[in-house]
């Protein structure tokens, strides 16, 4: 299993899916998913997909900066990532971001377990 194809893949697939339309990610969260956005956490593929289509802008557009990727389970089961890069909003500034998944192996594929999200401010 090439860990860094996986994770580039994946980053390259959520971001595009993100700014095409938000309500497009929920195939990519299971019923016990977690996000904790800004610190602030909800549990489930329909919460989270509520939170981010209504967060309050139209157009975002993410410039990917650095991603590492590692395994997080001994058996391969569960990817951890690491996501670091630069995202504009409406057309306003740029703002630097950090995100961190973890990848849950489920048939030949991955979904989102876990996705932690934080603007790098000051």
């Amino acid at each position: 299993m090439d860990i860094t194809a996986i994770a580039k893949n994946f980053t390259e697939y959520y971001y595009s899916q993100f700014a095409q339309g938000r309500h497009t990610l929920a195939p990519l969260y299971r019923p016990h998913s977690m996000l904790t956005w800004e610190g602030k956490p909800f549990q489930g593929g329909l919460n989270i997909v509520q939170h981010l289509t209504e967060l309050p802008f139209q157009k975002v557009a993410h410039k990917i900066s650095t991603f590492d990727a590692q395994p997080s389970s001994l058996d391969m089961s569960t990817l951890l990532i690491n996501v670091t890069g630069l995202l504009r909003v409406d057309g306003d500034q740029e703002m630097q971001f950090s995100q961190v998944f973890v990848l849950a192996k489920e048939g030949e594929s991955f979904y989102v377990l876990n996705d932690i999200f934080r603007l790098n401010l000051g």
